[in-house]
């Protein structure tokens, strides 16, 4: 005679005699994690003379922009640094964002094609961009009509973190006018920075984007010199007022930007520019190939492509 059982009563709890190993398996995905390394693509938006490559520079300790990023596959962290030179510096900027958004739509279509392959690569080369660095003139009034445009197609396609460059110019109470008055043309014309709202954050990750928030936009100051002050060696800007030292929270914002950057919101940058923004470009994009195959066939046959 068989026996019915039923799969929804509550069951036994079954406890186990000897050691399992699941405390281990994070430091397992861990040791995998750095043994493969880590591709972060940055992108640099803003007019020539804002400090673009200084800051780079600055926040990687490294001459990032000069020697196209670090490519040795024994580093755990591969940069791939872009510049966009002459953005906004013509008479005429109508549609000057169009290179950068073609840029960035051209890493998702590449990374598209090779997920599509038939026999694709173990692990994709990946350039897609992870984050936007967007460089904000330190005029202290306003953002200008085109920023507030190339903003909103940015934000559209990639994770933008807004700066206010070489804030030193400002004093401390033009700097805080400005940051507030920036944000409230954020909140105006729904430009959507990164961190984004997540329903999936903890309470930690919650109270972590809340106070990045509250600091965005970043005003930063970047220096590739040493400069001798107390007998010790600081990283900053000499002028007549005295020495600006980058690492210090009280002359500027650096020391935040380069903790979100590296330590705090790494992996949160590239994981977004993969479920959200590259997946929004795919979700289209496999709708427009099926729709063209689709109208291909009616018409007689055609194969379509992958486009940007």
């Amino acid at each position: 005679m068989s026996t019915i059982t039923d799969r929804h009563a509550p069951q036994p709890s079954v406890f186990p005699k000897s050691h399992v190993g699941f405390d281990s398996i994070t430091s397992q995905i861990e040791r995998k994690l750095l043994k493969r390394g880590f591709q972060f693509n940055v992108i640099c938006v803003g007019q020539t003379g804002l400090g673009k490559s200084t800051l780079i520079n600055t926040i990687f300790a490294s001459h990032l922009i000069d020697s196209k990023g670090r490519l040795t596959p024994d580093e755990p962290l591969r940069l791939n640094i872009v510049d966009t030179p002459g953005y906004g510096d013509q008479v005429n900027n109508d549609r000057c964002w169009d290179p950068i958004v073609k840029y960035i739509k051209d890493q998702h279509s590449a990374y598209l094609r090779k997920e599509l392959t038939a026999q694709r690569e173990r692990y994709i080369q990946d350039t897609r961009i992870h984050c936007c660095l967007f460089f904000i003139q330190p005029s202290g009034h306003a953002l200008k009509p085109i920023d507030i445009v190339v903003l909103k197609k940015l934000s559209d396609v990639v994770n933008v973190v807004p700066v206010i460059a070489k804030s030193d110019s400002l004093t401390l109470e033009e700097r805080a006018a400005f940051k507030e008055r920036i944000k409230e043309e954020f909140a105006f014309h729904n430009l959507k920075m990164f961190p984004y709202e997540n329903d999936e954050f903890d309470e930690e990750e919650k109270a972590l984007n809340a106070q990045i928030k509250d600091i965005i936009p970043f005003a930063v100051v970047g220096s590739e010199k040493d400069i001798i002050v107390g007998g010790k060696p600081v990283r900053g800007r000499q002028n007549r007022w005295g020495v600006i030292n980058v690492e210090d929270e009280n002359h500027c914002e650096f020391v935040y930007l380069r903790n979100f950057l590296t330590r705090t919101h790494l992996q949160d940058l590239i994981e977004t520019t993969s479920q959200i923004h590259y997946e929004t470009f795919r979700a289209k994009q496999l709708l427009a190939l099926k729709e063209s195959s689709a109208a291909g066939h009616a018409v007689g046959g055609g194969d379509a492509e992958v486009g940007g």
